[in-house]
């Protein structure tokens, strides 16, 4: 079956943006009906978590920060989405990539009243991948203030590699040989941050080097967002040093290998 069409384009002015911050908010492009289908399928996923679904508010902190991974691998409906939806031509688009690859799904749920905020960091440090053209797409299910939405450090995406924390209790990872990211939040200043309001429709899309993390959730709203992580051209394979958070088991790739298996199958061509 074809994928389903974004509602729009992606236009020259925003793929400009997404080059030079980093960061770009796609409004409007997302059709109505996957947000919906989207919707039935995190409720899905919450009543029954993967192994990999974790709880990050502290146990003396207020409201629930719940995340979870790779549902598509498990559940029929994030694998339809990711297969089906408009998804990873926006991806495509965005990057100006000839091909893409779905890389691996996030489910992020922040319930009114809740203090955790996601840390400062950077995403592909995480991850057992090179290259580029490597992106989010952060769909919000909910109305999101700029409040309580993501915040990116704009130009970010430049910096060099810095070492992953855990969001449980901000330990770095293990062995990477990479050097703690400078705290942010204390020299907010010295930045350039954006954030953005957000209606269900609306796409953060965002470079996997951009600096960003989120403040907990004061608003009315819970905060449903689902992010798919995608993969371009030049995105290859890559063994790190030391810890490192996905893929969670072994995809059958060798260091430096394009990103086509089963677990991470070509999605789109322009």
């Amino acid at each position: 079956m074809a994928a389903a069409l974004p509602l729009r384009a992606v236009t020259a002015a925003e793929r400009n943006t997404y080059e030079q911050d980093g960061i770009v908010c796609l409004r409007g492009i997302f059709p109505p009906e996957w947000i919906a289908f989207l919707s039935a399928a995190v409720d899905q996923a919450m009543a029954a978590p993967g192994p990999h679904a974790e709880e990050y508010e502290r146990e003396d902190g207020t409201g629930r920060f719940f995340g979870d991974l790779e549902m598509a691998g498990r559940l029929p409906s994030f694998r339809r989405f990711v297969l089906e939806s408009p998804a990873a031509e926006i991806a495509g688009r965005v990057m100006d990539a000839t091909r893409i690859n779905f890389f691996y799904d996030q489910l992020l749920v922040k319930e009114p009243g809740t203090s955790a905020r996601t840390p400062w960091h950077q995403d592909q440090p995480y991850w057992a991948v090179s290259g580029r053209q490597v992106c989010s797409l952060w769909l919000p299910l909910d109305p999101v203030p700029e409040s309580v939405s993501v915040e990116y450090v704009c130009g970010s995406h430049r910096w060099p590699e810095y070492n992953p924390a855990h969001f449980a209790d901000g330990s770095g990872y293990a062995d990477t040989g990479l050097p703690p990211l400078p705290d942010i939040e204390a020299e907010r200043e010295k930045h350039s941050i954006v954030a953005f309001e957000l209606q269900p429709g609306d796409v953060l899309a965002f470079q996997a080097m951009i600096v960003h993390g989120a403040p907990g959730n004061s608003g009315r709203h819970r905060r449903r967002a689902v992010s798919t992580r995608w993969t371009g051209d030049d995105a290859r394979y890559c063994v790190r040093r030391g810890e490192v958070a996905i893929p969670t088991s072994n995809p059958g790739l060798r260091h430096g290998d394009r990103m086509d298996c089963e677990r991470f199958p070509l999605v789109w061509t322009a």
